[in-house]
């Protein structure tokens, strides 16, 4: 199952930018995130054709009322494989997870850094959408990383101490803004 939704971005010269996003509810990955001045229905299929790989598995997606998401692009979406899932309207609680994710987003990167216009912004987010998928811990996930893979490194019996040979290391993100930590194997 595949939500998306909108967002809107102020740049520092008061330029709104409209951010979609797309995410996978199942592992809470997003697949696909992408920022223009001016969204129209045909840029937002052809955002959701990069998006969704053809060979996909997906068999719903979720997306509210917005006057982009108009019925001819219900149809091609529908084209895609994808049967669409119209949240009713004034209801956010039918998209939750995306609109969870439009909150993270504002509050984890856009609510700190101002973008200085719409190259700056599409510069941001993608490293923001690298912390989200590979290192920021979700706790739907048990608390697990949507990409984490087997990056694990089994602790001892003690969860207050090292494993052996281990250390651990931290890597900025976003300039300082946030920072990921992971155990390494010393070298």
């Amino acid at each position: 199952m595949v939500a998306c939704d909108f967002l809107v971005a102020v740049t520092a010269r008061f330029q709104l930018l409209y951010v979609l996003v797309a995410m996978e509810i199942g592992s809470r990955r997003i697949i696909h995130l992408n920022v223009t001045a001016h969204p129209s229905a045909c840029w937002t299929m052809q955002q959701l054709r990069e998006g969704i790989p053809s060979d996909h598995q997906y068999r719903f997606l979720i997306h509210d009322r917005d006057g982009i998401f108009s019925s001819a692009l219900d149809r091609q979406i529908d084209a895609l494989g994808l049967k669409v899932l119209r949240t009713p309207i004034r209801a956010p609680k039918a998209n939750a997870y995306c609109e969870r994710l439009v909150g993270t987003l504002r509050r984890e990167c856009l609510d700190y850094v101002i973008p200085i216009n719409e190259r700056h912004l599409r510069k941001l987010l993608p490293e923001w959408v690298r912390h989200y998928n590979q290192a920021r811990p979700h706790s739907a996930l048990g608390p697990g990383v949507p990409d984490g893979g087997d990056r694990v490194i089994r602790a001892n019996l003690s969860r207050h101490e090292l494993p052996t040979g281990a250390r651990i290391s931290k890597t900025p993100v976003l300039g300082g803004l946030h920072h990921e930590y992971r155990l390494k194997l010393a070298s």
